[in-house]
């Protein structure tokens, strides 16, 4: 029996790939992102999401050719992504502020500036 070649490149075999599922509105609906196989590293993911590449990002899988595992990571990246912004003080665009609200596990406090009284 004659078998297809593999869609993931063989450099890229073991290591985590992460797909984006979007939403592109009411009348094209949800769809998994065309993404350039240089992008697809959870770093690469993290930095296209912070940038707003990803309008509505409802939904983030990784998964392991080599170890045959896949897996929703949509809240694991929603956490890292409230982490990163909380800790460099990233503006967020408001449409990855409701994926983070809505997928975070963690909770992430930011501490908001007070006015002093009789500092004018």
């Amino acid at each position: 029996m004659r078998s297809s070649p593999s869609i993931v490149p063989a450099d890229r075999l073991d290591r985590d790939i992460y797909l984006v599922r979007e939403d592109f509105g009411a009348r094209a609906g949800c769809a998994w992102r065309e993404t350039d196989e240089a992008d697809t590293d959870l770093e690469a993911v993290l930095q296209n999401l912070l940038s707003g590449q990803y309008a509505y990002p409802v939904r983030i899988v990784s998964f392991n050719p080599v170890e045959g595992l896949s897996r929703d990571a949509t809240s694991e990246v929603a956490d890292t992504l409230a982490q990163r912004a909380t800790d460099t003080d990233a503006e967020v665009p408001s449409a990855l502020q409701d994926f983070i609200a809505a997928n975070a596990t963690n909770r992430f406090d930011m501490q908001l500036a007070l006015p002093l009284r009789g500092v004018a």
